[in-house]
């Protein structure tokens, strides 16, 4: 493959995370005030949250394997078409249950989106600009994930259904999009894996993830995401009990951050990993992030509130591609399953973090808040045990 065809690949590769999670993104901010039409509050926003993540999680395995085994871009492409059809859905229930129905589409369709794009990336990039990859490729996550709150706030302003359906139809011609654009990659796995009997179910590839040489890693993400999951899903409903916001207050906190994050990913992310190491980088955010949560519970006036949800949120765009690379780094060929189970541990904190958060947020408003702190520093415990014990295994990954 030619340095140009990667460069558009990467390139699509990146608007189509963008798009997935500014669709995300887009209707954080519209959440709570969409859920009083059906008379819901902060529980049922977190296993709404929560369903997305699960089927992230029993999905995220077998889009990973699968394209493995035939490819990347055609999963790539169904994804955006579930994912586009469940966010109009979403937009058209008139009852609780479709609303759970159309999320947990919403999910099926990120995970089909989601590991066959880091592993995509892992193809057409070499170790030594694996970094760099992924850094562009989580910069396009975070950029989404902050410009979609943005214009969900602003399209709430017209209309509370409209964010879904605009979300819906961008993702189906993102999906048109990439089936013309998006080069087929034959790449080395895929002949590796394509005459290999199937790969076993869901838990025996987590039981098999336990003896994989990234396997604290999977544990890190999962731990992470859990403690992020109960900032990112409750944040909005907080700001709205307490402070009474609008969603395009809401909108403002969200976005600012993101922006912020953003911009220091893509201009500094990579100076970062080359000079200190993606473990580092892991750990030192990881304190940042638990600190900045649970200042959240003391803050008050609209700055204060902006700038530690800001601080907060630069620290969770830096652990997220420092992970992801570090798996990749030491997954070797099998870079599908890696991304498959990166996804599934990724997904199984996000279901149950906001679950749990949305059941704590209705008992005592800062209590995910506190939670949320407490679990991220018995990941930066985790992580730093496993770092002094495998220094040199993760010093070989890094200078991959």
């Amino acid at each position: 493959m030619t340095q140009k065809t990667k460069k558009l690949a990467l390139l699509i590769l990146m608007f189509n995370m963008f798009i997935t999670m500014g669709g995300i993104g887009i209707i954080i901010p519209v959440l709570p005030s969409y859920l009083e039409i059906f008379g819901v509050g902060g529980q049922v926003l977190g296993f709404l949250i929560a369903s997305f993540a699960l089927a992230q999680f029993l999905f995220s395995p077998i889009a990973g394997d699968f394209s493995d085994r035939y490819g990347r871009k055609k999963f790539i492409i169904i994804g955006l078409i579930i994912y586009g059809i469940s966010q109009i859905i979403f937009g058209l229930a008139n009852q609780v249950w479709i609303l759970f129905i159309a999320r947990f589409l919403t999910g099926v369709g990120a995970a089909f989106i989601m590991p066959p794009t880091m592993a995509f990336v892992a193809d057409i990039t070499t170790p030594e600009e694996r970094g760099k990859g992924m850094g562009q490729l989580g910069a396009a996550i975070s950029l989404g994930f902050m410009i979609g709150p943005g214009i969900g706030g602003f399209l709430a302003e017209i209309d509370l259904h409209f964010p879904f359906f605009a979300s819906g139809v961008v993702a189906l011609l993102t999906a048109l999009l990439s089936w013309i654009i998006l080069p087929n990659v034959q790449t080395q796995q895929e002949h590796a894996v394509a005459n290999r009997p199937p790969r076993e179910n869901l838990l025996q590839q987590l039981v098999k993830s336990v003896k994989t040489p990234y396997f604290i890693l999977l544990i890190v993400v999962f731990t992470f995401s859990f403690g992020i999951a109960n900032f990112q899903s409750t944040l909005s409903m907080f700001l709205k009990l307490k402070f009474s916001y609008t969603p395009a207050d809401i909108a403002i906190v969200i976005t600012v951050g993101g922006f912020v994050g953003v911009i220091l990913q893509m201009f500094i992310i990579d100076i970062l990993f080359k000079k200190y190491g993606e473990m580092k980088v892991i750990l030192i955010n990881l304190i940042a992030a638990a600190i900045t949560m649970f200042l959240m519970i003391f803050v008050n006036g609209y700055f204060v509130i902006l700038t530690v949800a800001t601080l907060f949120q630069i620290a969770t765009i830096f652990i997220r591609p420092a992970v992801n690379t570090l798996i990749s780094k030491m997954a070797d060929r099998d870079q599908g399953y890696a991304a498959g189970m990166n996804n599934a541990y990724m997904s199984l904190g996000n279901m149950i973090g906001p679950a749990l958060a949305g059941v704590l947020l209705e008992w005592s408003l800062p209590s995910p808040f506190i939670f949320g702190a407490i679990i991220l520093i018995g990941c930066f415990v985790l992580a730093y045990g496993w770092n002094r014990k495998n220094a040199p295994t993760i010093i070989h990954a890094e200078v991959k």
